[in-house]
């Protein structure tokens, strides 16, 4: 997935989880924050970050910030990039692709993605992961009820005969492993834990990030 006319910047604060204040060429901008995430360990001031123009002249908040570096690492932080990546990959990841369905109802979610393939019924939910720590991937980085939901969901789909896979898709490159993130939210660990050993494919990779890109890379370790 690509971007178009993207700027450098430097963070200088979020007043909100919807926005940040950002220097772009020398001027304050209001940008839309396409994360509504805390990632307060990457939105640190003087951070240089990576925005994204609107082609919309008349929008209120010109730029979308999409990526942040962390140290000499780039982090996309789109909320809504995963999900256009991992489409684009689906070809590549299941063997025999016939169908593609977005946003599929099952029960009372909607989960990511319902894929045809050789003969099964896919059930595939994404989940981005943008928090890091030593080379480990964690997820979340806030509590999620939602999350947890659809774990136990993709859980009973199984009695259905469907294959139900999640896929923590870490925006960013260089990530060892992929960890849920205990300490944060215990509740979504072991309904995790659970789901791995019902049946349900845990799969965990990490990404090519550039400045103007996100394409899915390689296949990294879970430690459930």
């Amino acid at each position: 997935m690509n971007y178009t006319d993207i700027r450098k910047g430097r963070f200088i604060s979020r007043p909100n989880r919807f926005i940040a204040e950002v220097e772009i060429d020398g001027e304050k901008e209001i940008c839309h924050v396409k994360n509504t995430g805390r990632c307060k360990e990457l939105l640190l001031k003087g951070s240089a970050v990576v925005c994204e123009k609107s082609p919309n002249p008349a929008r209120k908040t010109r730029y979308d910030l999409v990526a942040v570096y962390k140290g000499d690492r780039l982090i996309n932080m789109d909320s809504q990039a995963p999900n256009r990546a991992v489409l684009e990959a689906i070809p590549a990841l299941f063997s025999g692709v016939t169908l593609i369905k977005p946003e599929y109802s099952y029960k009372s979610s909607r989960i990511d993605f319902y894929i045809e393939a050789s003969g099964e019924k896919i059930l595939l939910e994404v989940k981005g992961v943008t928090l890091e720590e030593n080379n480990t991937a964690l997820f979340p980085d806030a509590p999620t009820e939602r999350g947890v939901k659809h774990i136990n969901e993709l859980i009973s789909a199984l009695s259905e005969g469907y294959r139900a896979c999640i896929l923590f898709l870490v925006q960013m490159s260089g990530a060892d492993c992929f960890r849920p993130n205990r300490k944060t939210h215990p509740e979504f660990a072991e309904a995790l834990k659970k789901a791995e050993r019902e049946g349900v494919e845990i799969l965990a990779y990490d990404t090519e990030v550039t400045e103007s890109s996100m394409t899915v890379g390689r296949r990294i370790r879970t430690e459930i």
